[in-house]
């Protein structure tokens, strides 16, 4: 059984709240989940949040949510690789904090917590704003891809393919690509008060980069996420319609047919 398969069980620990369900077994060939019906996927997204202790972390619930939306979307379409592995930089939260979070779904672990950079022209501490034009120099909000790896001026680098048409598909015009940086460090935010920025690239902090880049390339998804009603609204990935089966929703009490 598989994290997808399993996910549609969780129910079973919405019923029974000291059961855990296994995430994953690597015998089932399963590609992506089709959950019956939205209340199994919303119990399912949720009980996974709460097992992995995300809140701990300081990730709110709703990235997350829109994040495995947007994870299982990008699945069903073949756009991921096996690795089940989300990354979601949480651009509601200053520079200052860890923004940048790397969930392992199969061991319902965080894997990486780190601070991550945004665009000079999309803020000072705080995100105001986002772009998808090039030499605009902001951060780029929605879902990219990660890609091939390579060492230019910046070092050991990440190419990235933005998946939401109008807010991020010139990721590689713009050049737009993870790697390390000096001044997204805490030595940086202890002399400035804030990272330093970037021409609109993640970058991560030198100790960790390569590291990162080396778990989360070749076909993850990475969420840059915000509180931006326009993008949520008309994100393609952020449908349930694709993820979920159309046969009407189970009341409450027909939920024990999944036990």
């Amino acid at each position: 059984m598989t994290l997808f398969t399993s996910l549609l069980l969780v129910v079973n620990s919405f019923l029974h709240p000291a059961t855990v369900p296994d995430i994953v077994s690597a015998n089932d060939s399963t590609e992506f989940a089709v959950f019956p019906n939205a209340l199994v996927f919303e119990d399912s997204v949720h009980n996974l949040y709460t097992s992995i202790g995300l809140e701990e972390y300081g990730l709110s619930y709703q990235a997350f949510r829109y994040g495995m939306v947007g994870y299982f979307n990008l699945k069903q379409q073949g756009k991921l690789s096996a690795k089940k592995l989300i990354s979601i930089i949480d651009f509601t939260k200053p520079s200052s904090e860890k923004r940048f979070y790397t969930i392992d779904l199969e061991g319902r672990v965080v894997k990486f917590h780190a601070y991550v950079s945004h665009g000079k022209n999309s803020g000072s501490n705080t995100v105001t704003s986002f772009s998808n034009v090039v030499h605009s120099n902001q951060s780029s909000l929605g879902f990219y891809v990660t890609a091939e790896t390579y060492v230019g001026s910046k070092g050991y680098s990440l190419k990235l393919d933005g998946q939401d048409n109008g807010y991020n598909n010139n990721m590689r015009e713009r050049a737009v690509v993870m790697h390390e940086a000096d001044y997204v460090s805490e030595s940086w935010i202890k002399k400035y008060g804030r990272l330093g920025r970037s021409q609109g690239c993640p970058a991560l902090p030198k100790e960790i980069s390569r590291k990162v880049i080396d778990s989360i390339k070749n076909g993850t998804v990475i969420f840059a996420y915000a509180e931006n009603q326009q993008f949520l609204e008309s994100s393609a990935h952020l449908s349930l319609n694709n993820i979920i089966q159309s046969q009407p929703m189970p009341t409450a009490i027909s939920l024990q047919s999944f036990q």
